[in-house]
């Protein structure tokens, strides 16, 4: 009986290290079900968004349905928020993310990110009798963003404290916020503000000034080596082969940036 105990922990022990030899690797896991879970955007034109058959379209979902092909496996598109995209990652309803994701030091704490697969600014437009050029401009007005996306954290990061940020839960509401008046300036993606110009034509936003430079990458999961390896091979061949210019240019009317097309890390 006294050996009890010390046996007992050793037990526990070696369950311990069955457990985490037991865990596949999530590249494992997506081969061996056939299918990879990809969360991409719904409401974020034109990098996804709903057509009126009610099937996703855009860049990020050319994309995944590439990724995915090169993979040999099905896709599972999962719609996602801004907001939610990365919880929808950690929480396992989703294998990657490509839903205009940029990198940033705060999300590499918890994500990894691949290789630039697409170029992406981010930008404050507004209705033209504003005059903004830069962050001290926005003192004491009022901004709309979609919350949790990279607009949103930096112009938190950048704005005067007198700015009112308004927090939208997804693009479509913003969208809406502008088109209806509650708010004249807006922090958003080049190519979002130039799709809201549709839906505003006596009201299209005016470019302001660039907040920064940036570029969509795909997400994943910490600690997954062989799946982020094998998403930036099927980038870098797409690259090469040109399939990847050929989305951009599709959806975006722009070429990959030379820079981005011949970068493979």
């Amino acid at each position: 009986m006294k050996f009890a105990k010390p046996v007992l922990a050793a037990s526990f022990g070696l369950l311990s290290i069955f457990a985490v030899n037991a865990h596949a690797d999530a590249l494992a896991d997506i081969q061996k079900a056939g299918v990879v879970k990809i969360a991409v955007p719904q409401d974020f034109a034109p990098f996804g968004s709903v057509n009126a058959d009610l099937q996703l379209q855009g860049l990020d979902i050319d994309v995944a349905k590439l990724i995915a092909q090169k993979m040999g496996v099905k896709v599972q598109l999962v719609p996602v928020a801004s907001a939610n995209r990365i919880a929808y990652l950690q929480t396992h309803k989703a294998d990657l993310v490509i839903s205009t994701l940029g990198k940033n030091a705060e999300r590499e704490k918890v994500i990894d990110f691949s290789q630039a697969y697409a170029p992406y600014n981010n930008s404050v437009f507004g209705v033209a009798s504003i005059k903004v050029s830069s962050a001290a401009d926005l003192a004491n007005k009022t901004v709309g963003v979609a919350r949790g996306t990279f607009q949103d954290i930096q112009l938190t990061d950048t704005a005067p404290k007198s700015t009112t940020i308004k927090r939208y839960e997804d693009n479509n509401a913003m969208i809406s916020a502008y088109v209806s008046g509650q708010v004249q300036l807006v922090g958003t993606g080049d190519f979002v503000a130039y799709a809201l110009g549709e839906k505003a034509p006596d009201n299209k936003p005016v470019l302001k000034y660039i907040i920064n430079e940036s570029s969509c990458s795909v997400g994943l999961n910490k600690g997954e080596a062989a799946l982020l390896a094998k998403v930036n091979d099927v980038i870098t061949a797409a690259k090469k082969s040109g399939e990847i210019n050929t989305i951009v240019k599709k959806w975006l009317n722009v070429p990959l940036p030379q820079k981005m097309a011949t970068t493979f890390q």
